[in-house]
Protein backbone atom coordinates (compact mmCIF):
# COMPACT_ATOMS: atom_id res chain seq x y z
CA UNK A 1 0.00 0.00 0.00
CA UNK A 2 1.06 3.40 -1.20
CA UNK A 3 2.09 5.65 1.38
CA UNK A 4 -0.20 8.95 2.43
CA UNK A 5 2.89 10.92 1.07
CA UNK A 6 3.12 8.85 -2.07
CA UNK A 7 -0.29 9.60 -3.09
CA UNK A 8 0.15 13.46 -1.84
CA UNK A 9 2.66 13.35 -5.02
CA UNK A 10 0.19 11.86 -7.62
CA UNK A 11 -2.77 14.32 -5.93
CA UNK A 12 -0.61 17.21 -6.43
CA UNK A 13 0.31 16.21 -10.30
CA UNK A 14 -3.58 15.23 -10.73
CA UNK A 15 -4.63 18.82 -9.82
CA UNK A 16 -2.17 20.28 -11.31
CA UNK A 17 -3.81 19.12 -15.00
CA UNK A 18 -7.10 20.35 -13.49
CA UNK A 19 -5.31 23.74 -13.26
CA UNK A 20 -4.34 23.38 -16.72
CA UNK A 21 -7.55 22.35 -17.87
CA UNK A 22 -9.14 25.51 -16.83
CA UNK A 23 -5.96 27.46 -18.17
CA UNK A 24 -6.84 26.24 -21.96
CA UNK A 25 -10.29 27.42 -20.97
CA UNK A 26 -9.04 31.37 -20.89
CA UNK A 27 -8.20 30.61 -24.56
CA UNK A 28 -6.08 33.89 -25.50
CA UNK A 29 -7.14 35.60 -22.45
CA UNK A 30 -4.07 33.71 -20.50
CA UNK A 31 -0.71 35.01 -21.74
CA UNK A 32 1.88 35.28 -19.00
CA UNK A 33 5.00 37.07 -20.28
CA UNK A 34 7.12 34.10 -17.81
CA UNK A 35 8.19 31.66 -20.36
CA UNK A 36 7.50 29.01 -17.25
CA UNK A 37 3.88 29.95 -16.69
CA UNK A 38 2.86 29.68 -20.60
CA UNK A 39 0.56 27.08 -20.91
CA UNK A 40 2.81 25.04 -23.36
CA UNK A 41 5.42 24.76 -20.16
CA UNK A 42 2.61 23.99 -17.97
CA UNK A 43 1.69 20.84 -20.37
CA UNK A 44 5.38 19.79 -20.18
CA UNK A 45 5.87 20.22 -16.75
CA UNK A 46 3.07 17.82 -15.92
CA UNK A 47 3.91 15.35 -18.43
CA UNK A 48 7.75 15.51 -16.57
CA UNK A 49 6.25 15.12 -13.81
CA UNK A 50 4.28 11.90 -14.38
CA UNK A 51 7.22 10.65 -16.23
CA UNK A 52 9.01 11.53 -12.29
CA UNK A 53 6.17 9.66 -10.99
CA UNK A 54 6.42 6.65 -12.62
CA UNK A 55 10.06 6.08 -12.18
CA UNK A 56 9.84 6.50 -8.69
CA UNK A 57 7.08 3.54 -8.64
CA UNK A 58 9.44 1.55 -10.80
CA UNK A 59 12.46 1.67 -8.86
CA UNK A 60 10.86 0.92 -5.49
CA UNK A 61 9.29 -1.74 -6.84
CA UNK A 62 12.78 -2.77 -7.93
CA UNK A 63 13.82 -2.22 -4.57
CA UNK A 64 11.61 -4.34 -2.72
CA UNK A 65 11.93 -7.24 -5.43
CA UNK A 66 16.15 -7.12 -4.27
CA UNK A 67 14.95 -6.62 -0.51
CA UNK A 68 12.90 -10.25 -1.16
CA UNK A 69 15.57 -12.04 -3.37
CA UNK A 70 18.28 -11.63 -0.92
CA UNK A 71 16.00 -12.27 2.32
CA UNK A 72 15.67 -16.12 0.74
CA UNK A 73 19.31 -16.51 -0.37
CA UNK A 74 20.07 -15.72 3.02
CA UNK A 75 17.17 -17.71 4.77
CA UNK A 76 19.37 -21.15 4.94
CA UNK A 77 22.36 -19.61 6.38
CA UNK A 78 22.40 -20.56 9.81
CA UNK A 79 21.75 -24.02 9.41
CA UNK A 80 24.02 -24.45 6.42
CA UNK A 81 26.28 -23.04 9.01
CA UNK A 82 25.92 -25.51 11.85
CA UNK A 83 25.58 -27.96 9.01
CA UNK A 84 29.20 -27.16 8.21
CA UNK A 85 30.70 -27.33 11.64
CA UNK A 86 29.14 -30.84 12.11
CA UNK A 87 30.42 -32.36 8.62
CA UNK A 88 33.89 -30.69 10.20
CA UNK A 89 33.41 -33.01 13.89
CA UNK A 90 33.59 -35.98 11.50
CA UNK A 91 36.58 -35.42 9.85
CA UNK A 92 40.26 -35.48 11.54
CA UNK A 93 40.44 -31.79 12.14
CA UNK A 94 42.05 -30.73 15.39
CA UNK A 95 40.13 -29.52 18.28
CA UNK A 96 41.27 -25.93 17.46
CA UNK A 97 40.43 -26.15 14.32
CA UNK A 98 36.47 -27.06 15.31
CA UNK A 99 36.62 -24.43 17.97
CA UNK A 100 37.49 -21.89 15.27
CA UNK A 101 34.51 -23.13 12.91
CA UNK A 102 32.42 -22.72 15.94
CA UNK A 103 33.36 -19.37 16.27
CA UNK A 104 32.33 -17.56 13.40
CA UNK A 105 28.98 -20.47 13.54
CA UNK A 106 28.38 -18.56 16.84
CA UNK A 107 28.71 -15.29 16.00
CA UNK A 108 26.45 -16.80 12.14
CA UNK A 109 23.89 -17.59 14.92
CA UNK A 110 23.76 -14.28 17.10
CA UNK A 111 22.91 -11.88 13.61
CA UNK A 112 18.94 -11.31 12.95
CA UNK A 113 17.40 -13.93 11.19
CA UNK A 114 16.84 -13.22 7.68
CA UNK A 115 14.24 -15.99 7.42
CA UNK A 116 12.03 -14.75 9.67
CA UNK A 117 11.37 -11.50 8.07
CA UNK A 118 8.31 -11.13 6.05
CA UNK A 119 8.29 -10.56 2.46
CA UNK A 120 8.00 -7.21 1.45
CA UNK A 121 5.30 -6.04 -0.75
CA UNK A 122 6.47 -4.78 -3.99
CA UNK A 123 4.38 -1.90 -4.15
CA UNK A 124 5.15 -0.88 -0.75
CA UNK A 125 7.36 2.30 -0.06
CA UNK A 126 11.24 1.73 0.35
CA UNK A 127 12.47 3.09 3.53
CA UNK A 128 13.38 7.09 3.61
CA UNK A 129 16.73 5.51 4.74
CA UNK A 130 18.40 2.11 4.23
CA UNK A 131 17.95 0.01 6.70
CA UNK A 132 20.50 -0.56 9.45
CA UNK A 133 19.78 -4.36 8.52
CA UNK A 134 22.74 -3.79 5.77
CA UNK A 135 25.74 -3.67 8.21
CA UNK A 136 24.45 -7.41 9.48
CA UNK A 137 23.67 -8.81 6.16
CA UNK A 138 27.47 -7.55 5.38
CA UNK A 139 28.66 -9.38 8.51
CA UNK A 140 26.93 -12.49 7.78
CA UNK A 141 28.72 -12.44 4.49
CA UNK A 142 31.93 -12.00 6.43
CA UNK A 143 31.16 -14.76 9.04
CA UNK A 144 30.74 -17.26 6.65
CA UNK A 145 33.94 -16.31 4.86
CA UNK A 146 35.33 -16.75 7.28
CA UNK A 147 34.30 -20.11 8.45
CA UNK A 148 34.88 -21.28 4.59
CA UNK A 149 38.37 -20.21 5.12
CA UNK A 150 38.57 -22.86 8.22
CA UNK A 151 37.29 -25.60 6.41
CA UNK A 152 39.42 -25.39 2.88
CA UNK A 153 42.29 -25.33 5.59
CA UNK A 154 41.71 -28.57 6.65
CA UNK A 155 43.04 -31.29 3.92
CA UNK A 156 40.83 -33.56 6.18
CA UNK A 157 37.46 -32.09 5.14
CA UNK A 158 36.35 -33.78 1.83
CA UNK A 159 32.71 -33.62 1.89
CA UNK A 160 30.69 -36.09 -0.51
CA UNK A 161 27.57 -33.86 0.04
CA UNK A 162 27.86 -31.17 -2.90
CA UNK A 163 25.98 -27.93 -0.90
CA UNK A 164 28.86 -29.02 1.64
CA UNK A 165 32.22 -28.60 -0.48
CA UNK A 166 33.85 -25.86 -0.57
CA UNK A 167 33.11 -25.24 -3.82
CA UNK A 168 29.40 -24.53 -3.46
CA UNK A 169 30.12 -22.47 -0.38
CA UNK A 170 32.84 -20.34 -2.45
CA UNK A 171 29.43 -19.91 -4.70
CA UNK A 172 27.25 -18.95 -2.04
CA UNK A 173 29.31 -16.39 -0.96
CA UNK A 174 29.35 -15.13 -4.35
CA UNK A 175 26.02 -15.32 -4.89
CA UNK A 176 25.38 -13.53 -1.21
CA UNK A 177 27.33 -10.28 -2.52
CA UNK A 178 26.19 -9.77 -5.33
CA UNK A 179 21.76 -9.67 -3.40
CA UNK A 180 23.18 -7.72 -0.78
CA UNK A 181 25.00 -5.38 -2.97
CA UNK A 182 21.83 -5.47 -5.71
CA UNK A 183 20.02 -4.05 -2.81
CA UNK A 184 22.71 -0.97 -2.03
CA UNK A 185 22.38 -0.25 -5.53
CA UNK A 186 18.58 -0.61 -5.69
CA UNK A 187 18.43 1.67 -2.90
CA UNK A 188 20.91 4.50 -4.55
CA UNK A 189 18.27 4.26 -7.70
CA UNK A 190 15.19 4.77 -5.64
CA UNK A 191 16.81 7.30 -3.72
CA UNK A 192 18.07 9.43 -6.60
CA UNK A 193 14.62 8.81 -8.16
CA UNK A 194 12.82 10.53 -5.37
CA UNK A 195 15.36 13.61 -5.24
CA UNK A 196 14.66 13.55 -9.07
CA UNK A 197 10.96 13.80 -8.70
CA UNK A 198 10.94 16.52 -5.76
CA UNK A 199 13.19 18.81 -7.31
CA UNK A 200 10.44 18.61 -10.33
CA UNK A 201 7.26 18.83 -8.02
CA UNK A 202 8.96 20.91 -5.49
CA UNK A 203 12.21 22.10 -5.01
CA UNK A 204 12.57 23.92 -8.06
CA UNK A 205 11.25 27.81 -8.69
CA UNK A 206 9.96 26.29 -11.85
CA UNK A 207 8.44 22.92 -9.91
CA UNK A 208 4.52 22.35 -9.68
CA UNK A 209 4.20 23.50 -6.37
CA UNK A 210 5.72 27.00 -7.08
CA UNK A 211 4.07 27.18 -10.73
CA UNK A 212 0.65 26.80 -9.61
CA UNK A 213 1.16 29.35 -7.02
CA UNK A 214 2.18 31.72 -9.96
CA UNK A 215 -0.33 30.80 -12.23
CA UNK A 216 -2.97 31.30 -9.44
CA UNK A 217 -1.31 34.74 -9.26
CA UNK A 218 -1.26 35.29 -12.73
CA UNK A 219 -4.89 34.66 -13.07
CA UNK A 220 -5.99 36.65 -9.80
CA UNK A 221 -4.29 39.46 -11.57
CA UNK A 222 -6.44 39.41 -15.26
CA UNK A 223 -9.75 38.28 -13.46
CA UNK A 224 -9.65 40.42 -10.64
CA UNK A 225 -9.86 38.21 -7.24
CA UNK A 226 -13.53 38.10 -6.97
CA UNK A 227 -13.44 37.20 -10.60
CA UNK A 228 -15.32 33.21 -11.04
CA UNK A 229 -12.00 32.70 -13.25
CA UNK A 230 -10.07 32.90 -10.14
CA UNK A 231 -12.48 31.57 -8.06
CA UNK A 232 -11.90 28.19 -10.19
CA UNK A 233 -8.53 27.63 -9.47
CA UNK A 234 -7.75 29.12 -5.95
CA UNK A 235 -9.42 26.43 -4.14
CA UNK A 236 -7.45 23.82 -6.26
CA UNK A 237 -5.05 22.38 -3.35
CA UNK A 238 -0.95 21.78 -3.83
CA UNK A 239 0.55 20.08 -1.01
CA UNK A 240 3.88 20.15 -0.17
CA UNK A 241 5.32 17.43 2.05
CA UNK A 242 8.47 17.69 4.66
CA UNK A 243 11.36 16.52 2.38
Amino acid sequence: MASTSEVGHAKNVANFQDLIEFVTGYGATYNPSKSSLKLAQLVALKATAETKLTDVISKNTNYNNKVNERMVAFSNLKSLSTRLVNALQTTDATTATVNDAKTFNRKMQGKKASSTQTPTDPNAPAPATISTSQQSYDQLIQHLTGLKSVLEEEPSYTPNEVELQIATIVAKIADLTAKNTAVSTAYTNISNSRISRNETLYTSDNGIFETASEVKKYIKSVFGASSPQYNQVSGIKFSKPRL
